[in-house]
């Protein structure tokens, strides 16, 4: 080997060497590194680095995932808990690590190793299950890294025990009527009135907590429902029954009503009231109320708590029974009287007259038949005559 090579081959060794070393170096600067870097890490506080935001809605049945990833966690506990909102002594711990403390099957924790996420998983949500959720690393007994994650469960409305439920107001009078309602979304709360009838507000709907009546009426009386809403379920209806208290209101069908003489005839009076009135039936000229006897028989028919039909019949009627009756209707806002007058005809009117069924016996039936083609053979004579 000639010195030329020898050179050659020793620069070459060394240039093997200066290789080696340098690897080494770089090997004891990582390997200073890495001891440093887990000497801080050991060191260092444990951090939540992610965690589900801003929150989680969910419908009743379904499932849900929260996610917190932490750093530096490795030798401290990691728990997930319920936080109870009224009472924070009942918080529920759920898990811990990757085991859970309940034995409810809807719940499962498990640990993404990679990234250091811990996963808790809920299925089949029910309506308790709405609360915040928290992930906690414990690092001494009064000091823990936290982070929360609300759940949201849609529920469906429910209509509040502090709406109104029934009203008795005077005519006149303000009335509200209230109505509240709990659920997520928050429910909207509309107004209707049965059959669809006109509301206050002059519309067949009214979107609003709070329907008011400035100066209710007789004709605000009856049944408005309150309607709560929002996108789960089929919503919630409150019935409301209005009563409007006021004096009486009389109508009279017939103000003016003839018959003949020895028949029946029918005298009436409508009357509107709430509350239901004491009814009574006069005579011109006398003081004392009718009451039923062989001239007159009273009877009353209730359409319903506020109307009220009153009809005095005259029986077999004598000369002295034509005049003038009154109708009087009267509760504790005030009274009214309604005028009727029965007058003198020649010929029998129809009903009652015809009416066989007004009458005790098949004789009585004849007799009154045979009056009645007697009057009009009569009448029809004179007609005749006439001519």
């Amino acid at each position: 080997m000639t010195g030329k090579v020898k050179i050659l081959a020793i620069r070459r060794i060394l240039r093997i060497l200066r290789a080696v070393k340098m690897t080494w170096m770089l090997f004891m600067m990582m390997l200073a590194v890495l001891r440093r870097n887990v000497v801080e890490a050991q060191n260092r506080r444990p951090t939540i680095s992610f965690i589900t935001q801003p929150e989680i809605v969910a419908d009743i049945g379904g499932e849900v995932e929260m996610k917190c990833t932490i750093q530096y966690a490795a030798d401290y506990p990691v728990i997930w808990m319920k936080l109870d909102s009224v009472d924070r002594n009942n918080d529920l711990p759920i898990t811990t690590g990757t085991k859970l403390i309940i034995t409810d099957p809807r719940f499962h924790v498990e640990l993404d190793q990679a990234t250091s996420t811990f996963i808790l998983r809920i299925r089949d949500i029910q309506e308790t299950d709405g609360a915040t959720y928290q992930c906690q690393v414990l690092i001494a007994l009064t000091d823990t890294v936290k982070a929360d994650v609300p759940l949201i469960v849609r529920r469906p409305p429910i209509i509040s025990d502090n709406s109104t439920r029934s009203v008795v107001a005077w005519e006149g009078m303000r009335v509200e009527l209230r109505c509240y309602a709990s659920g997520y979304p928050q429910p909207e709360i509309w107004w209707r009135r049965q059959n669809n009838a006109v509301l206050p507000t002059n519309t067949s709907v009214y979107k609003g907590n709070v329907l008011v009546f400035p100066n209710v009426t007789k004709e605000h009386r009856g049944t408005y429902y309150c309607v709560a809403t929002n996108v789960v379920g089929t919503g919630a209806r409150r019935n409301i029954d209005v009563e409007v208290e006021h004096k009486p209101h009389i109508k009279i069908p017939r103000k003016r009503l003839g018959q003949a003489l020895q028949f029946d005839m029918d005298l009436e009076c409508k009357i509107l009231a709430y509350p239901p009135p004491a009814i009574r039936w006069f005579r011109e000229g006398t003081s004392e109320p009718i009451t039923n006897n062989q001239h007159y028989q009273i009877s009353h028919f209730a359409h319903d708590d506020e109307y009220v039909d009153t009809i005095l019949r005259v029986i077999t009627i004598e000369k002295k029974q034509y005049g003038n009756y009154t109708c009087q209707a009267e509760n504790r806002l005030g009274s009214q009287n309604g005028k009727v007058e029965l007058f003198e005809t020649v010929i029998p009117i129809c009903p009652p007259a015809c009416d066989s069924y007004n009458y005790s016996s098949g004789g009585m039936d004849m007799a009154l038949t045979g009056g009645i083609l007697t009057s009009l053979l009569t009448v029809t004579f004179y007609r005749l005559r006439g001519r």
